[in-house]
């Protein structure tokens, strides 16, 4: 067997040398009702041809956004990749390339980083972006344990409009490190809630803008109290495009943006995966986690490119590392720099005006079925309706023929008493037929 490296020999060796008489000997710590007497109840092997079938089979069960009339956001939104994207990306320089430790042999890579920062800082209208983060719930997360660092505070407070999961995957890792997490109950208007709850104890308030219900939240006020009270403002997103429309968390006074970047260059695939942006004040780069790739000269006044910090434990000694994040999102990141720079800022702005007269022309069609109610009021491309009666049973009433309406808030929030409310977004993607066929469907829902 060639791929069992191990002979009887070497095991034996192997045992002589830690002291035990058998392989089982290893578990004798283990309970003896925990240890399996059979084999796994897993099929028995098969052939290629029977596996692929197997495989073939498994994933007809699933729907592809672009069968239906596809509204679903929430995080993760349907948008046009060209597929100049993938035909780079799948260049084998890229496709292959790991970690650029050494800058002499990865100039590729660490430029394609650092246009990606510039694209990230610009979009954001920050100071300092780093090279890309796993996702935006696991940005936020950093963002959150970045900001308790800064401040030497314990307190994070979220507003009642971030996403549910961001809030979920952020309390997971700060209560780990003994933060508490404040969690506002769901609000689709969120602003006036946030500020009455700062005090001294509180190292951030994180806002998101559009909100989870899609609402466009004006963060000056929340940014000018938070700064006042001693604690920074932390803003973040689901929607990158909307920022060829609306401004930035960074054109707030915002000391930390982050979030998701999968609309611009990624695909939903299923889930993931996608990629973190993470930008900040320059004055608060040392405490931001990530990495960040540098611009230089070499010895012959050459333009090149190099890691110029790196705050993980891999680069330097654990007790002062910001973050244990160990990779960014190479290729995903490559996606969103190249999809990016085929947009041009002309190019995302007409993207973002498509994006919202399509929501806005969801929300009037919507607007005008007896027993529903457009709930955002100011929105860009999501927004959430309240429908009559119980959500999930309507979004799987509509899935059945044919039409993703959106995602139940009571299945993104159990918690929010919101059991009639569906969060619904509109892209480029949706045809004025996607829009007329949602509408009767839902006429016809109760």
């Amino acid at each position: 067997m060639r791929y069992l490296p191990l002979t009887d020999v070497d095991r034996k060796d192997m045992l002589s040398v830690i002291g035990a008489k058998s392989v089982d000997a290893l578990y004798a710590d283990v309970p003896k009702v925990a240890l399996l007497k059979d084999l796994v109840d897993l099929p028995k092997a098969q052939g290629e041809i029977e596996v692929h079938r197997h495989m073939q089979a498994l994933a007809e069960k699933n729907t592809p956004a672009g069968r239906t009339a596809f509204f679903l956001g929430a995080g993760a939104y349907r948008h046009h990749v060209p597929s100049t994207v993938d035909h780079i990306i799948q260049r084998s320089e890229f496709l292959t390339a790991y970690t650029p430790y050494q800058p002499e042999i990865a100039q590729g890579t660490l430029q394609a980083l650092y246009e990606f920062q510039s694209q990230v800082a610009l979009l954001l209208d920050m100071e300092v972006a780093n090279a890309s983060m796993y996702d935006g719930s696991t940005a936020t997360s950093e963002a959150a344990l970045m900001a308790a660092r800064v401040t030497k505070r314990r307190k994070i407070i979220f507003s009642g409009g971030v996403h549910p999961h961001y809030v979920d995957t952020a309390r997971t890792a700060c209560e780990a490190q003994g933060l508490e997490v404040v969690a506002l109950p769901a609000a689709i208007d969120d602003e006036a809630a946030v500020t009455k709850h700062l005090g001294a104890d509180v190292a951030a308030v994180i806002v998101q803008s559009p909100n989870a219900f899609g609402t466009i939240t004006d963060l000056k006020a929340i940014g000018d109290a938070a700064h006042a009270a001693g604690a920074l403002m932390v803003a973040t997103f689901t929607e990158a495009v909307a920022f060829g429309a609306i401004e930035p968390g960074g054109s707030y006074g915002a000391d930390i943006v982050c979030g998701e970047g999968q609309s611009i260059g990624n695909a939903l695939n299923y889930g993931g995966p996608y990629v973190g942006l993470f930008a900040v004040k320059e004055k608060y780069v040392r405490q931001m986690p990530g990495r960040v790739a540098g611009e230089t000269v070499d010895v012959d006044g050459q333009r090149g490119f190099v890691l110029t910090l790196s705050t993980r434990e891999q680069h330097i000694r654990r007790e002062k590392a910001t973050s244990n994040i160990c990779t960014n999102s190479g290729l995903c990141q490559l996606a969103w720099t190249i999809h990016m720079t085929l947009l041009g800022g002309k190019g995302l702005r007409q993207l973002a005006q498509l994006n919202h007269e399509k929501a806005v022309a969801l929300a009037d069609a919507l607007g005008k079925i007896p027993g529903v109610e457009v709930l955002t009021k100011r929105f860009f491309n999501e927004i959430a309706i309240r429908v009559k009666g119980d959500a999930n049973t309507i979004v799987d009433k509509l899935a059945s023929q044919g039409i993703i309406a959106g995602v139940a808030m009571s299945r993104l929030n159990p918690k929010a008493a919101m059991d009639d409310v569906i969060i619904t977004a509109a892209t480029e993607m949706n045809t004025d037929e996607d829009i007329g066929a949602y509408a009767k469907a839902l006429k016809g829902a109760w």
